[in-house]
Parts: structure tokens; sequence; C-alpha cells
């Protein structure tokens, strides 16, 4: 290698940057992050980087606005440190359900953020299932983006592989989507004909067969839970046998994760993309990792590799 590697967590709630550390074989390179009593943060990196290639492992989860300055804050350190390369690995990437002008006068908060990360410093970024692809074109740095979702597939098809099943998408942004899943189980889709906000909870039909099919309902993100589970509500109506829900990325705000547990929805597959505090976990939630295919992309990032097979 060119230049040696050195891996970071910014915060200390961290159990996914462990399990990319292990993966590589690395440890995690020790910061001291401090928080003034006015909130103001502050980071230390307590060894030489100089001329090191840098991975900044940050998911913009729980207090997002937080997550993002510590973000910006660490990448900041490192190019003054004199760092070789900033890579932020972010699996989550927050406010990228802001990526367009839905209504007039309303600012596309997606592409600000890909402005600060790489005003601030970064040379590439990594994350997992964007909202929306076109994210991507925002940035003038490289990205590599990453999908969970052969994953959460081979988990499904190891499950349910024997079953009578249909993919379902929760709305018509969702198809490309459920289509991956599909067509690697072999399944027919449908489509949730969901009204536009503010009436997003209403769903008007259901495209496609679902009656006496478990249907798999197959999303990006959980955020208040509602979308999940009147998704749920409304195929069980149209005659499904059952209903199990998958997403990448499990925000969980608010109330939804005892909304999720008290709704029909039999299964709950999430990644740790967003770590998922013990309190919110259930017996219905199933966690697949994706420390491996992280490891993966910084490995190949490192050392120069395609990463298409990631994608």
């Amino acid at each position: 290698m060119s230049n040696e590697m050195r891996l970071f967590s910014v915060t200390n709630e961290r159990p996914l940057a462990i399990k990319i550390s292990k993966a590589l074989g690395i440890p995690l390179c020790e910061i001291e992050l401090q928080k003034f009593s006015d909130g103001e943060v502050k980071i230390n990196i307590e060894e030489s980087i100089r001329g090191k290639n840098c991975y900044v492992i940050q998911s913009m989860n729980s207090n997002v606005n937080e997550r993002l300055i510590e973000m910006l804050i660490m990448i900041d350190a490192l190019k003054r440190a004199s760092a070789h390369s900033i890579t932020v690995i972010m699996p989550y990437y927050g406010y990228s359900r802001q990526d367009r002008k839905a209504h007039s006068r309303e600012p596309v908060t997606a592409k600000l953020i890909a402005n600060l990360l790489q005003q601030t410093g970064a040379t590439r970024l990594i994350s997992v299932d964007l909202h929306a692809a076109q994210i991507q074109g925002f940035f003038n740095i490289p990205i590599d983006h990453i999908s969970a979702i052969p994953l959460l597939t081979d988990h499904l098809i190891s499950k349910y592989g024997n079953e009578d099943v249909v993919i379902v998408a929760p709305d018509h942004s969702g198809v490309v989507r459920a289509r991956r899943v599909a067509d690697k189980m072999n399944a027919p889709i449908a489509i949730l004909n969901r009204k536009p906000r503010p009436n997003e909870r209403e769903i008007s039909s259901v495209i496609g067969d679902v009656r006496g099919k478990l249907a798999i309902v197959v999303d990006d993100i959980i955020d208040t839970g509602y979308r999940a589970t009147t998704s749920a509500d409304k195929l069980l109506a149209s005659g499904a046998s059952a209903v199990v829900t998958c997403a990448t990325h499990a925000v969980l705000a608010g109330h939804a994760a005892e909304r999720l547990a008290g709704s029909n929805i039999q299964e709950i597959v999430l990644t740790d993309a967003i770590d998922i505090p013990e309190e919110k976990l259930n017996e219905k939630m199933t966690i697949i990792t994706i420390g491996e295919i992280l490891a993966k992309a910084i490995s190949g990032v490192q050392e120069n590799r395609s990463l298409h097979p990631l994608f």
C-alpha cells in the first residue's frame, strides 16, 4: 500500500465501527471528543496521521444535526493534521429525503450536506442505500454507493424461499428497490398506491395480486413506523396471508419501535447501518450486520480494487 490507513469512529456509540475494525483486522484510532457546557464540540486526534489515508465512520443517526457537526469538525481536524486522504463512511446519509424542491421556496438540503462535506475536506464518501441514487450527482468527489439489498435478500431467501411470496414497493418511487429483491427471489411485485404528502398514510389501492401470499415490503428507511404499519394493514386487508417488512436504515424516531412492536407485521428485517438502542429492539426485529461489506469497501478503496460486487 502506498499510504498507511487509519480507521476512526467519531462518537462513542460505535458498535458498527467495532465490527468494521474487526473485519479489517486493524484497531480504531483513539480520539478525544469533548463537549462544552454550551454544546460546542472539540476533537483531538491522539496520534500522528500525517500522510495517512484516513477512514472516518459516522452514521447520521439519533441526533442528526449533532452527528453532522461532529463529522465536519473531525474532517477539519484530519485535514489540519496533514492526512493524505479523508474517506467518510456514512452508512446513513442524513437529510437524504430532502433531495429536491417539492414545493416553492424549499431548500435542497441533501445538496447542502454534500457541499459541507466537500468544502470541509472530505476526499471520498462511502454510503449505503441512499434514499435517492441521484444524490451521488451532488458531489464532485468519488462516491461508493454500497447496497445492503443483497444481504437482506439472502436472509429472505433462507427463511421464506419456499413460500408463495410477493415483493411489495411501499410507493411508486420504491419500485426499483423492490424489483431487485423480486428478481433474486423469482417473485412477482406489487405496488401500494400511496397518496402524496401530507396524506401519505392513506393507501388508495394495491397494484398487483397479494391474495394468499406472504407480502414482503421492501423500503430503505423506517422512520416513524407509520408507513410500515399502514402498508401491513392494507396488504392484510387485501388478502395477504402475512406481512414481512425490511429496510436498510432503522431511524425509529419517537415511538416508532413501540408502534412496530404492536403492529400486524410478522418480521422486521433491518441492518445495523444505524445503531439501534437496546430499549428499541423487540422480538419481531432481525438485525443484519453490514460491517463485513463496509470493511470490504474500505479495503477495496485502500488497495485500489473494484467495488462493483458491492453495488
